[in-house]
Order: C-alpha cells, then structure tokens, then sequence
C-alpha cells in the first residue's frame, strides 16, 4: 500500500525526535535480520561514514544475511532438501554473502563467527548446498592462517569430501607435511595418483612424480585421463614415441567419443594410424551407442549408423533424442524408407488416451513423416492417406487435435 506524505505515520515520523526514531528501527531490526541489513544498507547509501564505521557495517550486514537464510537452511537441513523456491532463495543469500566476504572487506571477527555458523552445515551435508557451504568458507578466508584453520576444521570432520579439501588446503598453503600424511591415506583413484605426482613433479622431485604416476596407471581404479595424460607427456618430452603413443591410445579407448578418435588420428603418422586404427575399432563397441553412431558417420559407414539407429524405436523424451535427430536427418535421403519407419515406431500406439504432453511429442515426431515423405520421398498422397488415418483414429481426442494442429498447418484440410 502506498501512504501519502501526509498520513498519520508521516505526521508521527516527523514529530518524533532523534532518540525515538532511533529506538523504532532498533526495536524492528532487532528481531528480523532482514530489516537490519535493510538498514544498514540504506544508512550506508545516504550518510557519510567513517572507515571503521563502513568495515564494521560490511561485517554487519553479512552476518544479517547469515540469521536471514539460517531458518530456511536448518529446515533444509533436517529434511534433506526442501522446496525449489525456499532452496534458490537460501543459494541467493549465501551467494550474496559469498560477495560480501569476496569484497576483502569483512573483519576477522565477523568472518570467523560466520565460519562458526557453517562449517556444521557442511559437517552435516544434508541440505543439498554443499557447494555453496564450501565457497562461502573458503570467501570467509583471507590469509593463509584462516585457511589453516579452515583446514584443520575440515580435518576433524573425518569425512572423505571434507578431507579432501583440507589435503588441498594445506598443498596450497605449502605444508607439505601435513598434505603427505592426508594424501597417502588414500590412493585408490588415478586422480590421487595424479594429485600426488604432479606434487613431486612440482617440487622438483621428478625422479619420485613418474614413480607414482607409473604405479597409478597400474592401480589406480576410475578416471584415469589426467594421470594417462601426465605420463603421455613425459614420454614425449623424452622422445619415447612408442610409450607416447601407447598410452594415448589406452586415453582414446577408454571411454570412446568422436573427440577422442580425431584426437588420436590426428596425433598419429599414416604408417601409425594404420598400426592402431584396427585395434581401436575394436574397442569402440564399448563405446555409448551414440557415440559409435557419430565415428561410423566420421568415416562414412552409413549401414552401420543405420542398424545401431534403427534397433530401438525413435524416444518421444530421451535426453539425446536432439542427437539422435541429427543422426537420422543425415541419413534420410540415403535410406527414406527406414528412417520413416524409424520415425513410425515414435508413434506407438493409439489405443489409449495420453497426456497433452505425449500429444505434443507425437505431433512433433508427425513433423519429422511429413518432411520424409513430402519433401524427402516427394510422395504427397502418402503423406495424406496417412495423415488422415491419423486424425480418425483420434478424432474424439481434442487435445490430440490441438497439438497437431498447432504443428502441422495442413491439419485441418484432412478429414
């Protein structure tokens, strides 16, 4: 409600003296932490402050964004998760004192009690804002003593994430010490075998760094890209082409893509490529299927893009069906008929009602027929005998009739 200049709360605010105005907006900030950083940002915008003054309301005004959110996140806390507008406003208020820390501005004091107020929530884990836990405590760090502290804290969590980020903590920090004793704990991954060398490869061990990296490629379980990589670029760096070009290979291979088998061709001589070329091909049918569509395509063997496409019906909802569309578009005028009935099978049945939704996605696969057998097979009469076959058999489905009307501007012309 918007109140004239003159109304009774106007007429109060300006008879009311210094001290009593003053005591109004304490006794309403006082409880509502919102209110106070209103305040507090709106004094700050219109009076003159003096530099203590301004650092300490930065600090202030954080902490109130802290108490604003704390309710919401506690909640979030306790049930493991909550509602999408409840969570995106606590995100929007930890974001916006992950800014506030970022200005440099923030004294120690404030800093420190807002870590106090986070790190259990991050102990817990359990509200689904760990990544934005973790950034407002890492903003909330200043120096290398606050990250010490910061680690020491994530330390005592004894949890795999939170040890973690105190192992790399104090790499960044250079205690080295400390870092060795929390790395060599756990070495499961190649990643861990590739944190650690590339530690002693940094500081000059390097002699030690392929030691572990060797024995990574042999034990390590997981993502390997990064360690494969590290020793690739060793090998070449000392001119060992054949151990180069061996553990690219194992890179390409292992979780084939279009990417990675360019990437390996491209790397190798004819005479190479020629060497590896089979063996990598026999490797691809552990590849996504998509995938092995997309290299079959790279080297134009279109039978056999086409028997992978062809297996499974056409996904009214997938989350590749964008990808797949692509695939079968080049693919359409080489064999019309196939990805008609590719598309055919989008259909499915008309036995039974659906959702608008479902509508809607037939009426987008009818789209695809009608541009293979107009435009690509040019056989307008089939297009029409069918579409109308189509129409009859919902005919008493309204919502069916809306949504491939809506697609299709020649709907309406079919009865």
């Amino acid at each position: 409600m918007v109140r004239k200049n003159d109304d009774a709360l106007s007429k109060l605010l300006a008879a009311a003296s210094h001290g009593i105005l003053s005591d109004l907006v304490l006794k309403l900030a006082a409880n509502q932490p919102s209110t106070r950083r209103k305040c507090l940002n709106f004094l700050k915008s219109h009076i003159s402050l003096s530099k203590a003054l301004d650092t300490e309301s930065e600090g202030e005004i954080a902490l109130a964004l802290w108490y604003e959110l704390e309710p919401d996140l506690s909640e979030l806390d306790e049930y493991g998760g909550g509602e999408y507008v409840v969570e995106q406003q606590v995100a929007d208020l930890l974001n916006d004192i992950k800014t506030q820390l970022d200005s440099r501005k923030i004294e120690s004091h404030y800093r420190h009690e807002i870590l106090e107020q986070v790190l259990p929530y991050i102990e817990s884990g359990n509200a689904g804002m760990d990544d934005m836990l973790y950034e407002v405590a890492y903003s909330a760090c200043y120096n290398d003593s606050d990250l010490r502290e910061l680690a020491e804290s994530f330390e005592s969590m004894r949890g795999n994430w939170s040890s973690d980020h105190a192992r790399r903590i104090y790499r960044r920090i250079g205690d080295d010490d400390k870092y060795l004793e929390l790395r060599t704990q756990k070495m499961i991954y190649g990643g861990d075998y590739y944190d650690l060398a590339t530690f002693f490869w940094e500081s000059g061990q390097k002699r030690k760094a392929l030691e572990v990296a060797e024995n990574g490629l042999q034990k390590g379980t997981g993502r390997m890209d990064e360690l494969r990589r590290f020793v690739a670029d060793r090998a070449e760096e000392s001119g060992n082409r054949t151990k180069y070009l061996s553990l690219q290979f194992d890179q390409a291979s292992d979780g084939m893509t279009l990417e990675k088998y360019k990437a390996f061709e491209k790397m190798c001589t004819a005479a190479e490529w020629t060497q590896f070329q089979p063996q990598l091909l026999s490797k691809m049918k552990r590849a996504w299927e998509l995938e092995q569509m997309k290299i079959h395509l790279y080297r134009k063997e279109y039978p056999e893009v086409l028997a992978i496409l062809v297996k499974d019906p056409y996904p009214l909802s997938s989350w590749n069906v964008s990808e797949l569309e692509k695939i079968a578009k080049k693919l359409e005028k080489r064999y019309p008929e196939e990805i008609l009935q590719y598309y055919l099978s989008g259909l499915g049945s008309f036995n039974r009602n659906a959702s608008r939704t479902t509508y809607a996605r037939k009426a987008d696969v009818m789209v695809k027929i009608r541009h293979l057998l107009v435009e690509v097979m040019g056989d307008e009469a089939r297009w029409k005998k069918f579409a109308i076959s189509v129409k009859r058999q919902n005919i008493k489905r309204p919502a069916f009739q809306d949504e491939f009307s809506k697609r299709l501007p020649d709907w309406s012309n079919f009865h």
